[in-house]
């Protein structure tokens, strides 16, 4: 038992060191954001800056790995939403040493392309770059489980739901903010004429 729970914790880091990613990445940005849920806020996480470093991503990865295997277990298969979650489920895959996969919309609609399958039976997690609403996540969850996986947990560089997104499965963060948004017609920036920037790549 001791040394599983030594290969569990394999990778974990404090706090602190997620945090000093993210700073040494300038990843963690504020002013007047409109984000991909169409809220705004005055704080933004900006992912891709963590990602374009494969040793700090790595790090996250194994991080999350540790905590999934802690939580769940090893998966069959990792799957994460194109754009932001296909780096995070490649590494957490790769450090779990699973098959990774992801989603992209077609005609609006999430969906497995590429002969991506998920197979009947098999278990998943679910990775994505951050969580706000935890839309994106919920329709690969529908995904996988349509196509008779087993989801077993979400995994997330970065949980922007201030703890109110339920997935109905463990939810695992490498960083949680307490980050304020507000509907575009309620947002004090609007009012003060600051406009507001859409920093990631979604249309």
């Amino acid at each position: 038992m001791e040394q599983r729970q030594m290969n569990d914790d394999k990778g974990l880091l404090s706090h602190e060191e997620v945090l000093q990613i993210f700073r040494q990445s300038e990843a963690l940005l504020e002013g007047h954001f409109r984000l991909t849920s169409g809220r705004h806020s005055n704080r933004y996480v900006q992912c891709a800056q963590v990602l374009q470093h494969p040793d700090h991503t790595e790090r996250l990865a194994r991080h999350l790995a540790a905590q999934l295997r802690q939580t769940v277990g090893v998966p069959d298969v990792v799957i994460g939403p194109a754009m932001g979650g296909i780096l995070v489920a490649y590494e957490v895959g790769r450090a779990l040493g699973v098959r990774s996969i992801f989603t992209e919309r077609e005609n609006g609609t999430m969906t497995l392309r590429r002969n991506f399958a998920v197979r009947p039976g098999e278990t998943v997690v679910v990775c994505e770059d951050v969580v706000t609403t935890g839309g994106s996540v919920r329709e690969v969850i529908d995904v996988a489980t349509a196509a008779g996986g087993r989801v077993l947990a979400v995994a997330s560089l970065v949980d922007r739901s201030n703890g109110q997104v339920d997935f109905g499965v463990p939810f695992r963060a490498a960083l949680s903010m307490e980050v304020v948004s507000w509907p575009p017609e309620e947002c004090p920036l609007c009012k003060e004429g600051t406009p507001a920037v859409k920093p990631g790549s979604r249309t």
